[in-house]
């Protein structure tokens, strides 16, 4: 089998037993999955001659790797991925699929039952956390840290409407100026 060229970087992801385990509910939650490849331990170990050493595989396009490595090391809340959302229906599908077997936390993070963390955000949560007021992204930090499970409504009310009027309502709201009809110059050269 000829496995598809490694991007530049990737996540290298370290579990017990469980690599290939993982890999596959990854997959099946994330569109554009898939797995990639699978090394086995040889002879001269670490692992089981035949168990499985490495999963290469890809979650909507992005490309990881999970090892057997055994209890050595844990994964930990020190790392995370992000999923960013388009809306709250998405928002509800990763998080209620991820959760499966694992925990909630809070402000969106969750960890799956591999101990991986999450972070299932909607999209316009970055606009809202970095908007130049101050008063507004203060807010919208506000609600997201009183919730586990981010609720886009209720962050989109902390936001608040769009404090500045838009251009085009600006030129909506203009007093039209009156116009001067043009003159008829022909009727000026006759009346010389």
């Amino acid at each position: 089998m000829r496995l598809a060229a490694f991007p530049k970087i990737s996540p290298f992801l370290w579990y017990d037993t469980q690599a290939e385990e993982a890999a596959r509910f990854y997959v099946s939650i994330f569109p554009d999955s898939r797995i990639v490849g699978i090394a086995r331990y040889g002879a001269v170990g670490p692992g089981p001659v035949g168990s499985v050493m490495t999963v290469d595989f890809e979650l909507a396009g992005q490309r990881f790797v999970a090892l057997n490595g055994g209890p050595t090391f844990k994964l930990t809340e020190a790392v995370s991925f992000v999923v960013n959302c388009k809306d709250q229906a998405e928002i509800d599908r990763y998080w209620a699929k991820l959760c499966e077997g694992g925990s909630e936390v809070q402000c969106g993070w969750l960890k799956d039952r591999f101990g991986l963390s999450w972070q299932i955000v909607p999209t316009a949560l970055w606009k809202m956390m970095t908007d130049e007021d101050p008063d507004r992204s203060a807010r919208v930090m506000q609600a997201v840290l009183s919730m586990v499970k981010l609720d886009l409504a209720k962050l989109e009310a902390a936001y608040g409407p769009d404090p500045k009027p838009s251009a085009a309502k600006k030129a909506a709201t203009k007093a039209p100026t009156a116009k001067r009809p043009p003159a008829n110059r022909g009727a000026k050269r006759r009346a010389k």
